[in-house]
C-alpha cells in the first residue's frame, strides 16, 4: 500500500510541476521567437547574390531537456498499446525550438542578418530502465551571414 501511495504522489507531483515548467518554457520560447523573428533561418546552402559581399561565421545552439516522471509514465502506457507517443512530441518540439533560438541569439550577437545552411541533430543522451528516453539533446547549427559593412 505504501508503494502505491508513493507512486501516486510522484505521479501527481510530476504532472503538476511538469505541466507548470513546460508551460513556462513555452511562454519563454514564444517571447524569444518574437524577439528574434528578424533573423531568418534558412536551410539552403546557396546564398543569394544580393547578400554578398559578406562575412560568415558558424553559429550553434545546443539544449538538453529531460522528460518528467508523468510523461515517462504516459509513454510507458503508450508502448503497451502502440501509437503516437505525444508525451515525447512536446519534449522534442521544445528542444528543437530552444536550440534554434540559441543559435539565432548567437547570430544576433555576431551582427548577422540571416542564418543559412541550417542543420539539426537530435539524440537521446540518457536512457532509463528498459531503454526509455530520459533526456533529449538537440544541436542546431548554421552559417551566420554578416553584412560586410559590420
Amino acid at each position: 500500500m505504501f508503494d502505491l501511495i508513493v507512486f501516486l504522489v510522484l505521479l501527481t507531483t510530476g504532472y503538476i510541476f511538469g505541466q507548470w515548467l513546460e508551460r513556462s518554457h513555452y511562454r519563454s520560447i514564444r517571447k524569444r521567437e518574437e524577439d528574434l523573428r528578424s533573423i531568418p533561418v534558412i536551410a539552403s546552402k546557396r546564398l543569394p547574390d544580393e547578400l554578398c559581399p559578406c562575412h560568415t561565421r558558424m553559429v550553434v545552439g545546443n539544449v538538453v531537456i529531460s522528460i518528467d516522471f508523468f510523461k515517462k509514465f504516459l509513454a510507458s502506457l503508450r508502448y503497451l498499446i502502440g501509437g503516437r507517443v505525444s508525451s515525447y512530441e512536446s519534449l522534442i518540439d521544445r528542444a528543437r525550438r530552444e536550440a534554434i533560438l540559441r543559435m539565432k541569439q548567437q547570430a544576433k550577437l555576431a551582427g548577422a542578418n540571416y542564418v543559412f545552411n541550417v542543420k539539426m541533430e537530435t539524440s537521446s543522451i540518457s536512457k532509463g530502465r528498459r531503454e526509455t528516453i530520459g533526456s533529449v539533446e538537440v544541436l542546431a547549427y548554421g552559417t551566420a551571414i554578416i553584412p560586410a559593412n559590420n
